[in-house]
């Protein structure tokens, strides 16, 4: 098989990602903004450091660049309208969507499996991404409940959550 993005896509479309939506607010105008991100990952726990990733194209990547905050929103599988709202290019995504605010004053969502308060650390260039590193300054999380789950190209459920134990 040849590598063409087309082809490119549909592979990596074969790795299932949970399900982000990552804030912040425009540092001139003081407005949320946000947007739906598979390409997250924890990337190192002393420092406990994370990161995502946005294509350059993004109409709110300059936000994000320059608030210097951010607030990563790691969606239940309740929360799949979250994940469709901030993935389109509506204007006003915020209408209607409660939020919160803690000590950066970027947007938290409630009822998250877990939220996460970032500092910016570093933006690298990644081709046609670019990849935020962030330190994780605050966390809350949800005890139960099950991820939002994207893979190839659809949103995925799981079974109820087993253990270990159950498995010997």
């Amino acid at each position: 098989m040849s590598l063409d993005s087309r082809s490119f896509r549909k592979a990596l479309g074969c790795f299932a990602s949970g399900v982000t939506v990552i804030t912040a607010l425009n540092p001139e105008t003081k407005a949320p903004v946000g947007v739906t991100v598979s390409s997250f990952s924890s990337l190192s726990l002393d420092p406990p450091l994370v990161m995502f990733c946005l294509g350059n194209k993004t109409s709110s990547i300059g936000a994000f660049k320059d608030f210097g905050h951010f607030v990563v929103n790691i969606l239940s599988e309740t929360q799949r309208d979250l994940s469709i709202r901030f993935a389109s290019r509506t204007e006003n995504k915020w209408a209607g969507v409660a939020w919160e605010q803690w000590n950066s004053g970027a947007p938290i969502l409630p009822n998250c499996l877990t939220n996460l308060e970032c500092s910016l650390e570093r933006i690298v260039d990644g081709g046609d991404h670019q990849i935020f590193i962030g330190r994780v300054e605050k966390i809350k999380h949800q005890e139960g409940g099950s991820p939002l789950i994207y893979f190839r190209g659809s949103y995925l459920e799981l079974g109820p959550p087993s253990s270990l134990t159950d498995l010997t």
